[in-house]
């Protein structure tokens, strides 16, 4: 037998999914669909009570599914092989796991560093989601963008209800009524869902995004792509950052695009860092009363000056919303999405045959190893932790 893996029997395999705890979050780490292709695989999983409530997916529909609902968290993850989350877990659950547990999900490592640093020495192994690398074949376990897919359709549809016009031209017998302009600035995935999701409500449609690669797909959904000649995509896709110089020139183009919009959707962001400001103060002073402002990065410091996280604010007759965890507002397509792209994860971790890999080798393992053997191998977290000696 290889040293990569352990040989379990199915049934020796124990999937446990937790209740996300952390307040506002509706979704859940997999939904029947997925565990019922799990149990029928012969792994035992179980789900804790009401984990699929706020998704509207209730326990009978995981019995149905052959799970088991365990009562409380104690009896959750006694003995659990594998345990699945949305949010992190809480450094009170990792007291509860055997060593040698892995868990999956979106672990935000630098804003839960005593979570991590405990995980460690209880020699749990963790897998980040965030941090799977995005390459072809890790395109079905991609959560950042699965996840980002639901907060750009939240994101259109939270600035149409805050919007006081129609988004459609209407033809009335009270007369024609012009549709509105939706600009969205940032056209990675929940830009683009944003996109598509305004043009289908009837919106006029502008966006921009510093990739000029992006205008191709841009303009494949009918919206106009604002051009400045200015490339600023660097290595995975992501956005590098401006030049003083490319900022005012940015700056100038995004400010008249700002003032003539009725709904701005904002999405740009560079991990592991502070959202840069698209839209100054100044800027929200020259908009026109009644328009809205959703800004997607309002939890990481926020796209417009005036953003406050997990507020919605009025400056100069402009609604600025600054939304929080805006997947958890789609929950049920949002948990869809996520446990399938953990089942696929899980397909890396147990083969066809039922034995578990404990050597992770694998490129995708590999990048979004996050804690294993009593050690944090993801380094910038080790940094972190080391800097502040947890």
């Amino acid at each position: 037998m290889s040293t990569a893996t352990i040989a379990h029997k199915p049934k020796d395999i124990v999937i446990a999914v937790v209740k996300e705890q952390a307040a506002g979050e509706q979704r859940v780490a997999a939904v029947p669909e997925v565990v019922h292709k799990l149990t029928s695989s012969g792994y035992e999983v179980r789900v804790e009570h009401d984990a699929g409530a706020g998704a509207f997916y209730p326990d009978d529909l995981y019995v149905a599914a052959g799970a088991k609902i365990a009562p409380g968290r104690a009896e959750l993850l006694d003995g659990a092989t594998i345990v699945l989350c949305v949010q992190p877990l809480a450094i009170a659950d990792v007291e509860m796991l055997s060593a040698s547990t892995i868990v999956i999900g979106f672990m935000n490592a630098a804003n839960n560093l005593s979570t991590v640093a405990r995980m460690r020495d209880r020699e749990v192994t963790a897998f980040a989601l965030e941090l799977v690398p995005r390459i072809t074949r890790a395109q079905s376990m991609d959560a950042l963008s699965s996840q980002a897919t639901a907060g750009g359709y939240a994101a259109a549809i939270l600035g149409a209800y805050n919007c006081p016009k129609f988004l459609p031209m209407l033809t009335t017998a009270a007369g024609t009524i012009r549709p509105a302009t939706v600009l969205i600035l940032g056209a990675g995935v929940a830009g683009l869902t944003a996109i598509a999701t305004a043009k289908r409500l009837g919106a006029m449609v502008e966006a921009y995004d510093v990739r000029r690669a992006a205008g191709e797909q841009v303009r494949s959904l009918g919206a106009k792509f604002l051009e400045l000649e200015i490339n600023a995509e660097s290595e995975g896709g992501y956005a590098r950052e401006l030049t003083p110089e490319e900022k005012v020139k940015e700056q100038q183009m995004v400010s008249a695009a700002v003032a003539r919009a009725d709904i701005v959707i904002t999405t740009a962001s560079i991990p592991g860092r502070k959202a840069p400001v698209l839209i100054t103060k100044e800027t929200v002073a020259t908009m026109h009363p009644g328009a809205v402002i959703v800004d997607l990065a309002a939890e990481s410091g926020g796209n417009c000056e005036l953003t406050q996280s997990g507020k919605t604010v009025k400056e100069h007759g402009v609604t600025i919303v600054g939304p929080q965890n805006l997947p958890a507002r789609v929950a049920f397509h949002a948990s869809q999405m996520y446990a399938r792209n953990l089942q696929s994860f899980l397909s890396l971790l147990i083969n066809e045959g039922g034995a578990l890999t404990r050597e992770f080798t694998d490129e995708i393992l590999a990048a979004s190893l996050l804690v294993s053997a009593g050690e944090v191998r993801h380094q910038p977290t080790l940094d972190l932790i080391r800097g502040g000696r947890l």
